[in-house]
């Protein structure tokens, strides 16, 4: 696949547009849950079931996309999401209107966030297995990584635009509408321009196709990247949760309100999003780092953005160490997600997709709770915890040999990559009709 070709395009705007929705409704969240009166530790835990419904149904969408086809799914993961950041921002408003209760109100914008949970996971998964389809080994690399910093563009385009949706009428319901409405274009998008022709993914010899990736998450194979993924997604779900309440409190010193903090908390976000783009577009590129040294340097930077935020406290040490966190974690998710892919075979590009987009849910499942729990305890408590978990991950680095010394030199014997619009003998569906 060409990486300037409009597929990769499209496949780049769903991701974008996702990450984009996520973080801006992350950005408000604290302010929303400190506007309902509910505890910190409760919005946490009320998204939980969320994460738990990303993670078991990642590998059911994974084999889904094998059978019913990338672009399918795709459009099954957006309309998801639209549906569930459309409805979170009604009962967002029906709360702050006080139309209802605002513990019912918070009680439906779990429900609609379940539902993101249950979908969300559909699109990134297709499109990884998109690309893998149609990239040889030696393009994956830069391929994943560019795919990848489409995520870190949205956590850049999220934050910055949300406090500019904070309207008079919607107030902070607003960003869930207008990135509701984005993903629909997106979507409309994806169902007429992008190409629907499907790689033929014949199993490997002896394996059924139904088999092909099952049990994969104990396979030596992509065992090690599978537990190094859940350290550093782990650590960095815990920062981006205790994020908006630990400065919603640094500035409550200076006297700002919580809905004036808003703006701190998008630059918050927008630095650590623009190191995990200088990460993923500048200085990959650049040094042309491979798997292994890009996991290495992750976990390393992530577990030292961690010390800065408990040595330097203040909005700024707050702001810099999150940077630090966010660059580190730009080399290292399209370290392991290479890495994973590199390692199997093309027929199970697609389990494995699923198996490291199941780690976004894991990751959200019990540490953002345990961390602003830990949070509540005392400041620093989940900063160390964090430091805890990437010294793991640093060291699991040299341990493993795979981590070590990178995947296998592995030859793409499944089928070569496919050109992007299908085959005379093998149709795609029209513009999704």
């Amino acid at each position: 696949m060409n990486l300037r070709s409009p597929a990769f395009a499209i496949l780049f705007a769903v991701s974008l547009i996702a990450a984009a929705g996520n973080m801006a409704l992350q950005s408000v969240l604290p302010a929303i849950g400190r506007e309902f009166g509910i505890r910190d530790t409760l919005v946490s835990a009320a998204f939980a079931i969320s994460a738990l419904m990303w993670t078991l149904t990642s590998p059911y969408w994974a084999r889904l996309s094998d059978r019913l086809g990338r672009k399918r799914v795709i459009m099954i993961g957006l309309s998801g999401f639209v549906v569930s950041i459309g409805g979170f921002g009604l009962a967002t408003t029906a709360g702050l209107q006080l139309w209802l209760a605002p513990i019912l109100a918070f009680v439906l914008m779990a429900v609609a966030r379940t539902i993101y949970g249950v979908f969300g996971s559909a699109s990134p998964i297709a499109a990884q297995a998109y690309v893998a389809d149609r990239t040889t080994p030696e393009q994956r690399t830069q391929s994943m990584s560019l795919l990848a910093s489409a995520q870190g563009l949205g956590t850049v385009i999220g934050p910055a635009l949300a406090p500019f949706f904070i309207l008079p009428i919607v107030g902070l319901a607003g960003p869930m509408y207008a990135f509701a409405l984005f993903g629909a274009v997106v979507l409309w998008i994806v169902w007429r321009r992008l190409p629907s022709g499907d790689v033929v993914r014949q199993p490997a010899p002896g394996r059924h196709r139904e088999d092909a990736g099952k049990g994969l998450w104990k396979d030596p194979r992509v065992r090690d990247y599978l537990l190094y993924g859940l350290l550093v997604t782990g650590s960095q779900a815990v920062n981006i949760s205790v994020l908006g309440f630990h400065i919603i409190d640094e500035m409550a010193i200076t006297g700002t309100s919580v809905r004036d903090a808003q703006p701190f908390i998008g630059i918050a976000m927008l630095a650590g999003a623009a190191a995990t783009l200088m990460a993923q577009w500048g200085l990959i590129p650049l040094l042309k780092l491979q798997s292994a040294d890009l996991m290495r340097w992750g976990a390393g930077l992530a577990l030292l953005g961690n010390v800065m935020t408990i040595a330097a406290p203040g909005y700024y040490g707050v702001v810099i160490g999150y940077a630090v966190i966010s660059l580190g974690v730009g080399f290292a998710r399209p370290g392991f997600t290479a890495g994973s892919s590199l390692s199997v075979d093309r027929h199970e590009q697609g389990a494995v997709a699923g198996l490291m987009m199941s780690l976004a849910g894991l990751s959200f499942l019990g540490p953002p709770v345990i961390g602003v729990a830990l949070y509540e305890l005392a400041e620093p408590a989940p900063f160390v915890a964090n430091i805890a978990l990437l010294a793991v991950a640093t060291g699991l680095c040299f341990a493993s040999s795979r981590l070590r010394l990178g995947p296998p030199d592995l030859p793409d014997r499944d089928e070569t990559p496919s050109p992007e619009t299908p085959p005379a003998s093998q149709p795609g569906p029209e513009g999704g009709r």
